[in-house]
């Protein structure tokens, strides 16, 4: 995967048959901060999945939309909706200018679904994008190995991180879990 977006992190963990996702609130317009407390992260199928973006707002909010139509349609099955979202993405004129990453994930799965037609299920049950990525999944990867904290409590730990690394990541942090 190409696409670096800045100015924001997301950051997904399962641990203990728990997922959380956060993202942090920073939205940045070039180099200047326009707002801190955005929500990137929402539920979706009554609260069954989660889902977070990276990149363009407006982008992201019609990825939202596609999936949860694909959700609908799929009746829940995140593999098959992120499968079918990635294709149509990929191959639609419209769909394939948008510029955001999404993650999403339920009780089973987590995704990281590409404009590219990616469609990849990390492996140690951490998914991140965005600028401060990798600062995120170090502090994850960490904490999954030498804490017992839970993922909600992983997700918020490792975004503060990632705030104090990334300068297009902030610490007001936006947390949702599934039980």
């Amino acid at each position: 995967m190409k696409e670096v977006f800045h100015g924001t992190t997301i950051l997904a963990v399962r641990r203990d048959g728990r997922v959380a996702i956060g993202g942090d609130g920073q939205v940045t317009l070039g180099s200047t901060v326009v707002k801190k407390g955005a929500v990137k992260v929402r539920r979706m199928e009554e609260g069954r999945v989660l889902a977070g973006f990276a990149g363009s707002t407006a982008d992201a909010i019609t990825l939202f939309d596609k999936f949860e139509a694909r959700l609908k349609t799929y009746r829940g099955n995140i593999k098959r909706a992120s499968v079918e979202l990635a294709k149509e993405w990929r191959t639609d004129k419209v769909l394939r200018r948008l510029e955001a990453l999404l993650i999403v994930v339920d009780r089973e799965h987590s995704f990281i679904i590409s404009g590219s037609g990616d469609v990849i299920e990390p492996e140690d049950g951490i998914a991140s994008i965005g600028s401060g990525a990798s600062y995120a999944t170090a502090a994850a990867k960490v904490l999954l190995r030498f804490t017992d904290l839970d993922a909600k409590s992983i997700v918020r730990e490792a975004m503060k991180v990632a705030s104090e690394i990334c300068i297009y990541t902030n610490d007001q942090i936006s947390i949702e879990e599934i039980e």
